[in-house]
């Protein structure tokens, strides 16, 4: 098997190329990343030498390359995307090309060749779940923000591709992550680093939105199993069932830290913020057998001890300014 990882350099995709590798050793991949923010080719120094590994550093819209590699390849994996809410309230146009446009590209180049096309997506293209029931696969697509409407619309132009041309997709929705490797303006990682230098941990509104969380290297393995399970023309919904309010995780890291509660400090709320987020895994469980080999509070507590242990690698990513960031506009470097 060789594939085409796009946005193998982020948080999640360069999760899948390690964890793909120990599970696959001779098979290969070609990572593709522009390195924008949230990429990190320090995330992938262990396999950098691996002679079945190569990166180049490309836009998913550069349909030249795109087709290129797309031809050379078994099965693309499209990770790429401008993912941070907060970032897309404040400009919506980069979310808009990635997101919707660099999709568009790479499904081109999957139809041309005839390439199992893994589309990443994610819970919040369904919108606010607060006051329903847990989210399938078949409730309506209503998303809250850029982001998530980019993302929606991305969901959808796949679908389409899959119907009008009869193509190889499978498209996966997951909840929120965390772990090793996390861009610090996500919440954990943010929460971990400005507690530990005892700053401010900023809370939106009165901090009881609910997510639902799963560790890393579970989604990337229900990802993987997609690979070789799948039934092309479906979406799975991926969740560890772990909905815990944001306020919850916060005092969670702050105990795991030894550090006081005094250190949340309440903002004002970003606009058309989602209250909860709630989907259901029944069938990629039932219908590919994958299920989460991780608790949550223990992924946490590594979670917490990795940024403890690993400081070079984070420290290089904030700045003065980064660390007193005001509400919508995060700022991290």
């Amino acid at each position: 098997m060789k594939i085409l990882v796009c946005g193998g350099a982020g948080f999640i995709g360069s999760a899948f190329i390690r964890n793909y590798f120990k599970n696959h050793p001779n098979d290969e991949i070609i990572n593709l990343d522009s390195l924008t923010i949230g990429s990190n080719l320090e995330n992938l120094k262990e396999i950098d030498k691996n002679e079945n590994y190569s990166f180049f550093k490309e836009d998913i819209k550069n349909e030249k390359i795109i087709d290129k590699l797309t031809s050379s390849v078994d099965t693309v994996v499209n990770f790429a995307a401008e993912s941070h809410v907060d970032r897309s309230i404040s400009n919506p146009e980069p979310f808009i090309m990635t997101n919707v446009y660099g999709t568009y590209i790479l499904l081109e180049a999957a139809k041309k060749h005839d390439k199992l096309f893994v589309h990443i997506s994610t819970d919040e293209v369904y919108g606010d779940a607060e006051n329903l029931d847990s989210f399938t696969e078949e409730s309506l697509i209503k998303p809250s923000n850029p982001y998530s409407a980019t993302k929606a619309s991305a969901d959808h132009l796949v679908a389409a591709y899959q119907r009008t041309y009869n193509m190889k997709c499978i498209t996966t929705r997951c909840t929120n992550n965390f772990g090793p490797f996390q861009f610090p303006e996500k919440l954990i990682p943010k929460t971990i680093i400005r507690a530990k230098k005892d700053l401010k941990i900023p809370l939106y509104g009165d901090g009881e939105q609910i997510r639902s969380w799963i560790y890393v290297y579970d989604h990337v393995q229900a990802i993987e199993d997609l690979i070789f399970k799948g039934i092309f023309g479906k979406q799975y919904n991926i969740t560890a069932w772990n909905e815990i309010s944001n306020i919850k995780i916060v005092e969670k890291i702050l105990e795991l830290l030894g550090k006081s509660r005094d250190l949340i400090e309440f903002v004002k709320d970003r606009p058309g913020h989602d209250k909860r987020y709630s989907i259901d895994s029944s069938k990629i469980q039932n219908e590919i057998g994958w299920k989460p080999r991780y608790g949550f509070d223990e992924a946490l507590s590594e979670t917490v001890e990795w940024y403890e242990e690993n400081q070079t690698w984070w420290e290089p990513l904030v700045d003065d300014k980064s660390l007193h960031p005001q509400p919508w506009t995060l700022n991290w470097k």
